[in-house]
């Protein structure tokens, strides 16, 4: 199998660097979220909330941004995936409705069981939004269901299968580890500490999930190491993987915390580009006859479209890249609360 660089490759790669944006972004609040509960004091609380407080809604561009250009460049995928894993998505959904409304209210009273209730929304509601978007990657790494017109037949049931449920656990550990790194970079004092005794707990959760994962696709899903099997110079994004959590130990016991963060970030950054590799040239493999698959050919818009999205990028995600480093570096350094903190 040959790679073709035309426009609708190129239209993949786009939606597939914006859909890594969010993923490294938002995972380290729903990361935060996950480990919320396991912090004892009010303070440990809205020190973990206001980590993330000036930054959470704005990762969250990112995933609108990448559904929007998965609607414009391939809307027989966005159609057949939104409305056979439209159950799925209303829960991720309101995972993160109640995660937003969690992070604005739960610190406007005072009351002990109200705060309670804010923080166990807001816990619960990450760990479900995690899961929920494992579940659905590894239902598109598995395969779906499809008839001849692409469209799905399977139901909600179908979704929840051993693989979808261990690549859901996994990325709730994956998420967990970037949070933890990221509390670590953001605080200090006796916050900083514990989280820094989590992190390597984080990594060995994630390492387990991760290897057990792996083996279980290289046995049962073949069509995900074709690529690597013909082009061995590809096994450098697994080996880069494998470097940058290794290495994000040896920064946390350094106290480069920048560093293991950097290091975490270069992770899921491989791990999305070793996803994509897998599925390509497929969007949504179709189980069992392959041959109903969408793919970036069959299930792609004109090639004047894709050539107006791909201006239309060229233009925009500079710009949204540009805010998101702008406001990073605003609210760079360890966080403090005063009056007007979460």
């Amino acid at each position: 199998m040959n790679i073709v660089f035309d426009l609708n490759t190129v239209s993949f790669v786009l939606v597939g660097l914006l859909f890594t944006g969010y993923a490294v972004l938002d995972g380290f609040d729903l990361g935060v979220g996950a480990l919320h509960l396991f912090t004892k004091t009010d303070e440990q609380r809205r020190l973990m909330l206001n980590a993330i407080g000036p930054v959470w809604d704005g990762n969250e561009v990112w995933l609108v941004t990448g559904g929007g250009a998965l609607f414009a460049a391939f809307p027989r995928v966005y159609a057949t995936v939104f409305s056979g894993f439209y159950m799925a998505f209303m829960i991720f959904l309101f995972g993160l409705i109640f995660r937003a409304v969690a992070i604005e209210f739960r610190s406007k009273e005072p009351m002990k069981w109200w705060r309670n209730l804010w923080d166990i929304s807001f816990s619960v509601s990450s760990i479900v939004s995690s899961f929920v978007l494992g579940v659905a990657l590894g239902n598109i790494i598995r395969g779906i269901p499809l008839d001849a017109d692409g469209e799905y037949i399977g139901t909600f049931w179908t979704l929840i299968n051993p693989y979808a449920i261990l690549v859901g656990i996994t990325t709730v550990a994956l998420f967990s580890m970037h949070g933890a790194i990221y509390v670590v970079m953001k605080t200090e004092g006796p916050l900083h500490e514990k989280i820094r005794g989590w992190v390597n707990k984080t990594i060995i959760f994630f390492i387990v999930c991760y290897i057990s994962t792996t083996m279980i696709t290289l046995i049962y899903i073949p069509h995900m190491i074709i690529y690597f099997r013909e082009y061995p110079i590809l096994f450098g994004i697994p080996f880069i993987n494998m470097v940058a959590i290794a290495n994000i130990p040896r920064e946390i016991i350094h106290r480069n915390n920048f560093r293991a963060f950097l290091s975490s970030c270069a992770a899921m950054m491989a791990l999305m580009t070793i996803f994509g590799i897998g599925i390509f040239p497929n969007l949504v493999h179709s189980l069992p006859l392959a041959e109903n698959s969408l793919t970036i050919y069959n299930a792609a818009s004109s090639p004047k479209t894709l050539s107006i999205i791909l201006t239309i990028a060229v233009i925009g995600v500079p710009v949204v890249l540009a805010y998101t480093v702008s406001v990073y570096w605003i609210f760079r350094g360890k966080v403090k609360l005063d009056a007007s903190s979460y």
